[in-house]
């Protein structure tokens, strides 16, 4: 049996744990830079405030409803999301960390296990620890564990947040529930084909036959229509080695002057190198993107990439981060006000197996640094040690006028019993 964990309205129930005046009011959470709504309590939903929608064409309609709006606070949900993957790595072994508020969770050996009962346990202790509420789905695939869970999220009084797909009778019935646009992994343009065939359901897409899905599709919907059938075809995915890594950000502010957009290149750039040494990884190219506002139509645009091949693969933060801030050289336009930049580094192989190049190779001086540097970042937080290029105040310059408190990250910011 599979399992689907999912958190509820994930980002305003973080704001709740430690706000409890919250509770049952709506709220907002805003992408980075304040710009749009990218999380809403169900409250909110109700209120039909709209996702994705850019926050100052609806602050009055915020302001009439009492709708309380937050910049994103994302060291904080971070650590509340690896709380509640802790909690669940006691039910099982086999956890698949699917999102920052879903995981998936394989059950082995629990044949005489009352399933229904045990998601119940799993949503009640994780509430119990962290505050957090949740929805449990349980079926023999994952598919299903995802229908499940938008079952029990769908009816949580009846289904007290955990339901339980064990026979082919619930499996049809909820597959016949399920609207073809609300299947997992099966996206707008999938479902307008599926549609104009009459595949309305998840039901009639299990009615296809297996040869028409295959020559029409792929195999990934073939899986797909397995799963949905309950013949298990979608593991859960080891951690796997990223072939490419990114970092990029749009800033609080546009910039025009090039030694800002210099720091913010070397901190993304900082920021890649650092990933790199995570998975022991190096990498053989580097791209810098420059963007200008696109939405500012009155302003002259300019959008340009830099690819900068290496001579030797590297995971040094001081090679890539001066490669990168050559290339912004190269790239930049004096009188653009620029709005967002990317390091992305790619080219990955492994640090410890790669070629070495016959006439250059890295600084050795570099390894003992970099680990150094991480050694210290990791024990003290905050990015303690940085390049000299790089802001000392702050990793991520964004704007967070609706900020709240760092409750479990910072420990000036930490909650205050009277």
């Amino acid at each position: 049996m599979y399992a689907l964990v999912d958190c509820n309205n994930f980002y305003a129930s973080c704001e709740r744990v430690f706000n409890p005046s919250l509770r049952n009011k709506p709220i907002a959470i805003l992408s980075n830079n304040d710009g749009c709504v990218i999380s809403r309590s169900d409250e909110a939903k109700t209120l039909n405030l709209p996702m994705g929608t850019p926050i100052f064409k609806w602050e009055k309609f915020c302001k009439a409803n009492n709708i309380h709006i937050f910049s994103s606070n994302y060291p904080l949900y971070g650590d509340m999301s690896s709380r509640v993957m802790t909690i669940l790595k006691q039910f099982s072994p086999d956890v698949e960390v699917y999102s920052i508020d879903e995981a998936f969770m394989q059950f082995k050996g629990f044949d005489n296990y009352d399933m229904n009962a045990y998601g119940t346990t799993i949503r009640t202790r994780i509430l119990k620890w962290t505050g957090i509420p949740t929805c449990v789905g349980i079926a023999p695939t994952k598919a299903l564990a995802k229908v499940a869970n938008k079952i029990a999220r769908k009816f949580p009084k009846e289904t007290k947040g955990s339901y339980l797909i064990n026979s082919d009778e619930k499996r049809i019935k909820a597959l016949k529930w399920t609207k073809i646009e609300d299947v997992w992994g099966i996206g707008y343009r999938l479902a307008e084909r599926l549609k104009a065939i009459q595949v309305h359901t998840a039901y009639d897409y299990t009615q296809l036959a297996d040869e028409w899905v295959l020559k029409n599709f792929s195999i990934t919907e073939w899986k797909l229509k397995k799963d949905l059938e309950g013949i298990p075809t979608l593991q859960l995915e080891d951690h796997k080695t990223k072939k490419a890594i990114a970092t990029t950000r749009s800033f609080e502010y546009t910039f025009s002057d090039i030694e800002n957009i210099k720091e913010r290149i070397s901190t993304f750039a900082t920021s890649c190198a650092e990933k790199l040494r995570k998975q022991k990884s190096s990498c053989h190219v580097i791209i810098v993107i420059l963007r200008s506002d696109r939405y500012k139509k009155g302003l002259q645009q300019h959008r340009e990439s830099k690819i900068i091949t290496l001579p030797y693969p590297t995971d040094s933060s001081l090679i890539i981060s001066d490669y990168a801030v050559k290339a912004v050289n190269t790239i930049f336009k004096t009188g653009i006000k620029y709005k967002r930049a990317g390091v992305i580094v790619s080219g990955l192989v492994p640090t410890d197996n790669h070629q070495l190049h016959l006439f250059q190779q890295e600084n050795p001086k570099h390894k003992p640094i970099m680990n150094a540097m991480d050694k210290l970042n990791t024990k003290f937080g905050d990015y303690k040690i940085k390049l000299g290029n790089q802001d000392l105040k702050r990793t991520w310059k964004m704007r967070q006028e609706r900020l709240s408190p760092r409750y479990t990250t910072t420990l000036n910011e930490i909650i205050k019993v009277k």
